[in-house]
């Protein structure tokens, strides 16, 4: 009977023997380990920051964008950047959905563009976006300090802004904004608010780097012409279906089925979710591939033992260890240098994930370490195989008079 314990405990001993070339021979598992764990981490971090923007923009949200916008294959169209340049719709399209009222509670037309922002000799190139005055509710945009722009600024055209947290933070530091006038592309505005941080960025708009003003000011003074989207709420989550049908029949009577896409927010959420899913796994595959490497080492390591401990494996065979008991010697040691890997990779990992934290969003998973530990372990079984079987297939005769 085979004493797995006294095995354990050899192969231990045989590991301590040689901890340099021990720590050498897990380094591959190590950084294919600690490079799943990150990269999925980021991944999955991307996928709940994405989620939570989501929500901070406000319920029920339906997005009317020019163009296709969802290829067939359930991916962004690669004509989607074109189309918002070339965009059909118009306000008199907003105003016939404002007109739908039922499960429609608010209709905007949205503008945006990149300005060159200035407040005395600082200078920022931020997102300038133009909207109605509805947009506060739509999008969920509270102003931390001063107000809103309102109908009257809207339908006076007034060159008013509402600046986003950081752009209020690197223009004027510690002073309050509100009153003060800054340019946006050589036109003077007056800031009359400050919106509440929302967060962004990380190949997305930053929401608190940027200048919102009047829509028809922008048309009037900065040339945003057009409507470069429209955006809608409906009254609830289950108005939603019945709001999107509305929608469509509306802007078919002007428009063509190709001119425009009408999205709600789940269902652009699942597409930029399937769409990092997907980079997720292919990330963690293409790290994966360290841990064959690590394999391949462990592998090389292991035969080389074998070679060295020719004699010891005869001595063991001439005193009745059996083929069996000599190659689950072998390949429990390939396993605990796998599984020391293995570890050693997930602590780094964690480390390695609380530092990546402070600058982009990053979530370690169970599932993805226990992924990564089981991959490395079963590595370690796989390339420990044929060491083992070539200690285990050694005549003990010619084991003992090797030199």
């Amino acid at each position: 009977m085979i004493q797995y314990s006294t095995l354990c405990r050899t192969a231990c001993e045989s590991i301590g023997r040689n901890k340099t070339r021990s720590i050498l021979t897990t380094l591959g598992v190590i950084i294919g380990v600690l490079a799943v764990i990150l990269l999925t981490s980021i991944g999955n971090g991307l996928r709940a920051f994405v989620a939570d923007q989501f929500e901070s923009l406000g319920a029920n949200s339906i997005y009317i964008t020019p163009g296709e916008l969802i290829s067939e294959e359930g991916g962004f169209s690669a004509a989607s950047d074109a189309s918002m340049s070339n965009s059909k719709l118009k306000t008199v399209d907003v105003d016939k959905i404002s007109r739908l009222g039922g499960p429609i509670k608010a209709a905007i037309p949205y503008s945006e563009s990149q300005g060159d922002v200035r407040f005395g000799t600082k200078k920022r190139k931020v997102l300038v976006i133009a909207a109605y005055p509805e947009y506060e509710q739509v999008r969920n945009t509270k102003t931390e300090k001063g107000r809103f722009f309102n109908k009257n600024d809207e339908q006076s055209k007034k060159k008013v802004a509402v600046i986003g947290p950081e752009t209020a933070k690197n223009l004027f530091g510690k002073k309050d904004p509100v009153g003060k006038s800054i340019t946006v592309n050589k036109v003077k505005f007056k800031v009359i608010g400050v919106a509440e941080e929302k967060g962004g960025g990380f190949g997305g708009p930053n929401f608190d780097d940027l200048v919102l003003i009047p829509f028809s000011t922008g048309q009037n003074y900065l040339e945003m012409e057009g409507v470069s989207s429209i955006l809608v709420q409906a009254r609830s989550a289950e108005d939603i279906p019945i709001a999107i049908r509305l929608i469509e029949k509306t802007l078919l009577k002007r428009l063509d089925e190709d001119d425009f896409s009408v999205l709600d927010q789940n269902e652009l959420l699942g597409t930029i979710d399937q769409i990092l899913g997907t980079l997720t796994i292919a990330l963690a595959g293409i790290a994966a591939i360290s841990l064959v490497v690590g394999g391949i080492g462990i592998m090389n390591i292991m035969l080389v033992s074998v070679t060295e401990r020719t004699k010891e494996i005869g001595l063991r065979k001439a005193l009745g260890a059996t083929p069996s008991v000599i190659m689950f010697q072998f390949l429990i040691e390939a396993a605990i240098l796998s599984s020391l890997g293995g570890a050693i990779g997930i602590i780094l990992g964690f480390l390695a994930n609380f530092g990546i934290r402070q600058f982009i969003p990053a979530s370690i998973t169970l599932p993805s370490v226990l992924l990564a530990f089981g991959v490395s372990f079963i590595v370690g079984l796989v390339f420990g195989a044929l060491p083992a079987r070539r200690a285990a297939r050694l005549s003990p005769i010619e084991a003992l008079r090797y030199e």
